[in-house]
């Protein structure tokens, strides 16, 4: 089970840091578009269309490999201090209560949003170049079904620890170094005070 779960982790993280080109691609569109306006008065009509799906597609294909890299926003500084049962039975209950039924509504609803825009060959509308928006928006189905199968690996994964007691291993296991630190300086780690610096 555990080699599935870090073949999860590797396409998620593969996926992530592929896209993230996206982010030198954006900011070469931008600077380049700024440049002519400002320089020759002459700005690229696609700037615009260019840098909103770049965004978006950088943004959405992040969702997965963040989810795998355990950095999406939580109050870890009362969570970091549970043990690890009571993280993973929280963290059970709202995938269940939450995650999967919006993950899951934004992929399915994503493929009939990208299928009609497929079917009219939707352009955008906030330029003259008219760029194809079709091909974009199936990256919101995309997305949203990398995101749904990191999920299924981390409900694995708080499964296993609330019958072992311990997280399973990431691909590059993750924590907030803030936590450790809090933990040491309070006493709470079973490190003896007069090891501290």
């Amino acid at each position: 089970m555990q080699r599935y779960l870090l073949w999860i982790d590797s396409l998620s993280t593969w996926v992530g840091k592929t896209f993230s080109w996206s982010i030198l691609i954006l900011t070469l569109v931008t600077v380049y578009d700024v440049t002519m306006r400002k320089l020759v008065s002459k700005p690229w009509d696609c700037a615009f269309d260019s840098e909103l799906m770049l965004y978006g597609v950088l943004f959405m294909m992040a969702g997965a490999y963040t989810l795998a890299r355990n950095g999406h926003v939580r109050g870890d500084v009362l969570y970091g201090f549970f043990p690890p049962r009571l993280q993973a039975g929280l963290d059970l209950a709202l995938y269940f209560l939450f995650f999967v039924p919006g993950v899951a509504a934004l992929a399915y609803a994503g493929v009939t949003f990208a299928q009609e825009a497929w079917a009219a060959k939707e352009s955008s509308s906030y330029s003259t170049c008219a760029a194809p928006v079709y091909l974009y928006k199936w990256i919101i189905p995309v997305a949203g079904f990398l995101v749904l199968l990191q999920g299924f690996a981390e409900m694995v994964r708080c499964v296993r620890c609330l019958k072992s007691g311990q997280w399973p291993q990431r691909l590059h296991d993750v924590e907030e170094v803030d936590v450790e630190e809090m933990k040491h300086a309070l006493g709470l780690d079973g490190k003896a005070e007069g090891n501290s610096k």
